[in-house]
């Protein structure tokens, strides 16, 4: 099975591509000579007499870690491209390798890495140094992509010159003492190679893999065991990728079997947040026990935005819906709650509080939490390398194929190629058609009887095919689970199979054909899992926060605690609410709507 995104799915959901749109504004002012600046130095094609213009934070020369983000942003340009056609990121983008390229010449064997050669040495003595195979996995990460996503062949080449590097220096090591250098954070390097292997059948390739292969981690999750509670998280994700990456490189079992070890002892068996999302201080919580650890940093953005890649690909093994709807989740209350804030105020209400937020590296569910924007080069957070990647092409994860089989996993509006000459168009029903009461245009005031009254707690989606002959395929379309009442699935579908968590419609389909499914949405009470009188919200997929700066106890049933509020302005429906029968009422709306106010997202109950 295979993800369909790039020139196959167009996006055309308003707010997704002014995400998009954010994300390629940012990736564009970020200055050249900033990017490549701590390749130049290692390489001594540049020296500074002066911090000012530079980047900060994670970036700065004095930072370990410096140059880590560059391979983000290439990764992040290269995916824009591959959607988008963008050739002017593309241009960018290859003037960056190729500064790396002179450098890499320039150093005469090989490394291609921001940060010193010795950094590996020294924690191969036991030396702790901050991750230098983090920062070397986003070079790696970067010149990759570039070559897939990107198509600049001198980019591989790159990669491959300095893979030459880390086979001739793994090499020289027992497996004791590698696994002992395996405990310095890794990063992604086994999926890198397992990408080159795939890329190029390299057999070199194969024994960095067996190389990477980390024992101690992968072991114990086969082994049924938990060694993932109070572990850092995102050291591990991308280990679990690189499992994934050896496994569809080779079609060797132990690499799925870790993979899907990792993802049950991580995902399945320790249970979430309202949001979907898990950590504290960027750490696995023990299983099932997380009320103890709603601080301010909560759910950091890299986790997740991992994990929802890992899911893409176990979603493909497997075509379990599961891994749609963590997706789902973590793509509105995470991707879209932690980044490329907007206020939606107007008309003079707008003020110094609304200026737009970049990144949150956590998302703060403590009782009368703020979210933390940081500024666009002052910080550098490893978040806000995904912060790049996760908003560089959202039309990944709507769509997979196999063979005559298309799955519909997420539901925004765009339009997908499954065959020469076959498109299917996905549009969501406004049940207003957008208008002011029945007004096509704020001039022209129609009359419009039978409209839509009040909020539709409903979501309608109509699939319309466009082919030039008759065309034969399967419509798997997913139904959430978070649907309020029976879902139901219309059109010229006849006798739809619903089963699985799957609306199914097989035929041979004609241009025009439509099928429309509508969802029914409601308020779903979330309670912590060791605590069920400790309760955040959800309004079908979006999780909900209370505007208020303090613990409040809720009094009643959870299920009835929350009506709609505001819930119309011009053409809009709002997903706001609002308590009732409450000593003091006060109003939700959606996490990933916060800005700078404090909010509260778990409250206690009383029945």
């Amino acid at each position: 099975m295979n993800g369909l995104f790039g020139k196959n799915v167009t996006l055309l959901d308003g707010e997704l591509l002014r995400r998009e749109a954010c994300n390629r504004q940012y990736l564009m002012e970020l200055k050249n000579e900033n990017l490549t600046l701590h390749f130049d130095m290692e390489a001594g094609r540049r020296s500074l007499t002066s911090l000012v213009g530079l980047h900060g934070g994670w970036e700065s020369p004095t930072c370990q870690i410096r140059g880590h983000f560059t391979g983000h942003w290439l990764s992040a340009a290269a995916q824009h491209y591959y959607e988008t056609g963008d050739r002017e990121l593309l241009a960018k983008a290859q003037a960056i390798v190729d500064d790396i390229i002179l450098c890499q010449k320039q150093n005469g064997n090989g490394w291609a890495a921001p940060i010193p050669e010795k950094y590996l040495e020294l924690i191969s003595r036991g030396i702790a140094v901050w991750a230098p195979q983090y920062v070397i996995h986003k070079v790696f990460m970067g010149l990759i992509d570039m070559y897939r996503y990107g198509g600049y062949a001198p980019a591989l080449q790159a990669a491959e010159e300095f893979a030459r590097w880390f086979y001739d220096w793994s090499g020289k090591f027992t497996r004791d003492e590698f696994d002992d250098i395996l405990d310095f954070e890794t990063g992604g390097m086994l999926e890198m190679w397992a990408q080159l292997y795939g890329i190029t059948k390299n057999p070199i390739y194969r024994t960095l893999m067996e190389r990477y292969w980390r024992g101690r981690l992968f072991d114990a999750l086969l082994e049924g065991k938990d060694p993932l509670t109070n572990m850092h998280a995102n050291t591990t994700v991308p280990e679990a990728m690189g499992c994934v990456a050896a496994y569809e490189a080779t079609g060797e079992e132990k690499w799925r079997d870790a993979a899907l070890a990792y993802w049950k002892c991580a995902v399945d068996d320790r249970c979430a947040y309202v949001t979907g999302g898990q950590t504290c201080g960027e750490i696995w919580s023990p299983k099932s026990m997380l009320g103890a650890r709603l601080g301010t940093k909560v759910q950091e953005h890299c986790t997740i935005f991992n994990l929802m890649r890992l899911a893409d690909h176990l979603f493909c093994w497997t075509k379990d819906p599961k891994y749609a709807a963590y997706r789902e989740l973590g793509l509105h209350n995470a991707i879209m709650a932690q980044a490329y804030w907007e206020t939606n105020m107007s008309h003079g209400l707008e003020g110094e509080n609304d200026a737009p937020g970049l990144l949150s590296y956590f998302l703060p569910m403590r009782a009368g939490s703020k979210k933390g924007w940081s500024g666009k080069t002052d910080s550098f957070f490893c978040c806000h390398g995904s912060l790049v990647q996760a908003n560089a092409a959202h039309n990944r994860g709507i769509y997979y194929q196999e063979e005559d089989t298309v799955y519909v996993c997420q539901y925004f509006d765009s339009d997908v190629t499954i065959a020469p000459g076959v498109t299917l168009q996905q549009r969501r029903e406004t049940f207003t058609a957008n208008r002011h009461i029945g007004s096509s245009s704020s001039a022209k005031q129609s009359i419009s009887l039978g409209t839509q009254e009040n909020h539709p707690d409903l979501a309608r989606h109509v699939f319309t095919v466009r082919c030039k002959a008759p065309a034969i395929f399967t419509l798997r379309l997913r139904v959430p689970a978070w649907c309020s009442a029976p879902a139901e699935c219309t059109g010229v579908c006849g006798t739809v199979d619903e089963a699985d968590g799957w609306f199914t419609v097989s035929r041979t389909w004609h241009d025009g054909d439509t099928v429309t499914v509508s969802f029914p949405m409601g308020i779903t009470a979330v309670s912590l899992p060791e605590d069920e009188n400790m309760v955040a919200f959800r309004y079908g997929p979006v999780a909900l926060a209370g505007i208020t700066s303090e613990e409040r106890t809720l009094e009643g049933d959870p299920k009835s605690l929350l009506i709609h509020d505001n819930e119309r302005e011009w053409g809009n429906w709002y997903d706001t609410f609002r308590t009732v029968g409450q000593p003091v009422n006060f109003r939700f709306v959606p996490l990933k709507s916060i800005g700078r106010e404090a909010y509260t997202v778990y409250f206690p109950i009383k029945p």
